[in-house]
């Protein structure tokens, strides 16, 4: 993938990169994964008499069971040390969980819609380059949680390391991030 820039166009400003077909196929399954695992996570929320009865979506009152999952839907309240805050968390996250998910799965699909399968070159409006920075990272939370990546992590594991092939397309996808961010800035 080329480093994004930014230009001026007639219909405002514009953010363009080229992708190769096999950067672009693997983009491709990150966010289609992260999507999936997110509209699963919607699919099984469980039926809320009242909320049929109002109109009212709600979502799941427990966070997710899978690290990647409960990652990119954290809770929204910090207990603290008399009160583990289950009942609020749960509260909030049933009101909240299924917009934040929606959200998350409309960027997924800005992504998948300008994303040319079989490589390319890439253009995209400011509301797409934020759809694609919320995806992006959306994916690197996802992916980072699956290989452990902490601060003290290396740039680089020990070949025998199963972590060890899939941790270069975080630093790609951390790239990428932050050349968008850079583009974005008019950097």
């Amino acid at each position: 993938m080329r480093t994004w820039t930014r230009k001026g166009s007639l219909g405002g400003p514009k953010l363009r990169s080229e992708i190769d077909g096999n950067e672009a196929a693997v983009l491709r399954s990150l966010v289609e994964s992260v999507r999936g695992m997110l509209s699963d996570r919607a699919e099984s929320t469980p039926q809320d008499p009242l909320a049929e009865l109002t109109g009212i979506r709600t979502g799941h009152s427990k966070p997710p069971e899978e690290a990647a999952l409960a990652r990119l839907l954290p809770d929204f309240h910090k207990p603290d040390k008399k009160d583990d805050g289950s009942d609020l968390n749960g509260a909030l996250r049933s009101l909240h969980e299924p917009e934040i998910i929606d959200a998350k799965c409309a960027a997924a699909d800005v992504i998948l819609r300008t994303l040319p399968s079989g490589g390319g070159k890439i253009v995209l409006t400011l509301e797409q380059a934020d759809a694609w920075m919320s995806g992006l990272n959306d994916v690197r939370l996802a992916l980072g949680t699956a290989l452990d990546v902490h601060p003290e992590m290396p740039d680089e594991l020990e070949p025998g390391d199963p972590r060890a092939p899939h941790l270069p397309v975080y630093h790609w996808l951390t790239w990428m991030q932050d050349s968008l961010i850079q583009a974005l800035m008019g950097e």
